[in-house]
């Protein structure tokens, strides 16, 4: 499998959803960072299982163990190796998924891939759970970006058909620490209250939701990245795509872009303290593969919840005939929420392996 990714900075994302444990390796950190583990344990538990109604009830502490790469919280430039333990897993749930696959799920094209062997409780390799590694990861990149002034954050854009406030022209690190501390990761409280609403609706209804997440970076000079296929862009959809339940990426006006002329869509450059930014930002900070200097701006969209308890048309493999399936198990009735540090996660490591690149190359 291809759980690797990274240039400078590599990480390698490895277990099963009810394994033993799950795990990250980090290689390419320099010796002498510190890694805050109790900033960390706080950043992760905005992604675990189990903290609210409107997410699974699972319940995982997902506090890391670092194996190797650290001695006394501080990096020794030896590959970092972090492992989280399973400890709430249902594996009965999941028997007879092996026989009748769930739609939009990747049971029938890891047994495809794999065959028979394939682990597939509660969804394997393939399942969001794998996302706490990448939160280890993620939130250690975060650390080493703010001490250089670059702050990542994000929150849900939409849920549903029920839309956030946008990000201002400029958001902060103040913005996003106040985002990040509430129960849905929303701008606007009234649209938080209204996206529980509708989650609930689908839960009680059996049913799932999908939702939209905007995520920013601000603190990144102009000039980082290059054209064509190893753009800041391509760098963050390559990574992004990897996170369980992501359908789409945009950045900064996106698909909007497609609507518009070009005398709306083009950001007019201006002289602000003596740099050059633009008074708008539809380019979502990057232009032909490289930064603007103004922010980062980018979306997902992550599909509804597969796993649903409504009866659901599928096939018995066994029988290759048509089959109904009745999903048991603890689900996200809409899995955007925990994914929103998610996606910060990603981008800040993505970020930090693009700046550790060009430092190299001495662009930086």
């Amino acid at each position: 499998m291809s759980s690797e990714i990274g240039h400078k900075l590599k990480l390698s994302v490895f277990g099963q959803s009810h394994g033993r444990a799950i795990g990250v390796v980090i290689d390419g950190l320099p010796a002498g960072i510190c890694i805050d583990e109790e900033e960390l344990y706080t950043f992760m538990s905005r992604r675990k299982p189990g903290t609210s109604r409107l997410s699974t009830q699972r319940h995982e502490e997902d506090r890391p163990v670092f194996l190797s790469g650290t001695v006394d919280g501080v990096t020794s430039g030896s590959p970092l190796c972090a492992v989280i333990e399973n400890t709430d897993q249902r594996s009965g749930d999941y028997a007879a998924l092996v026989d009748l696959p769930r739609p939009s799920h990747a049971d029938f094209t890891a047994k495809m891939r794999y065959g028979d062997k394939v682990d597939m409780r509660g969804s394997g390799h393939f399942s969001g759970r794998l996302t706490a590694p990448l939160c280890v990861a993620g939130g250690i990149a975060r650390q080493i970006l703010s001490r250089r002034g670059v702050y990542v954050g994000a929150h849900l854009m939409s849920v549903a058909n029920i839309a956030d406030d946008p990000f201002p022209l400029c958001p902060g690190r103040e913005l996003f620490e106040k985002i990040a501390k509430k129960p849905l990761p929303v701008i606007s409280d009234s649209a938080g209250e209204r996206m529980a609403q509708a989650i609930e609706e689908a839960r009680a209804e059996l049913d799932s939701v999908g939702g939209v997440i905007e995520c920013a970076a601000v603190g990144l000079p102009a000039g980082l990245g290059s054209p064509m296929f190893d753009g800041v862009e391509n760098r963050l959809a390559a990574a992004l795509f990897g996170v369980p339940a992501v359908k789409g990426v945009e950045f900064g006006a996106g698909f909007e872009a497609a609507k518009m002329r070009g005398s709306r869509h083009n950001d007019p450059f201006m002289i602000e303290n003596g740099q050059v930014r633009t008074s708008k930002n539809d380019a979502g900070g990057v232009i032909g593969g490289i930064t603007t200097g103004m922010p980062l701006v980018l979306r997902c969209a992550m599909k509804p919840t597969p796993s649903i308890s409504r009866p659901q048309q599928t096939v018995s493999l066994s029988r290759m005939a048509p089959a109904t399936l009745e999903i048991k198990g603890r689900h996200d009735p809409c899995v955007a929420i925990r994914a929103v540090p998610v996606i910060e996660a990603v981008t800040a490591f993505t970020i930090l392996d693009i700046l550790m690149e060009e430092k190299e190359n001495g662009t930086y």
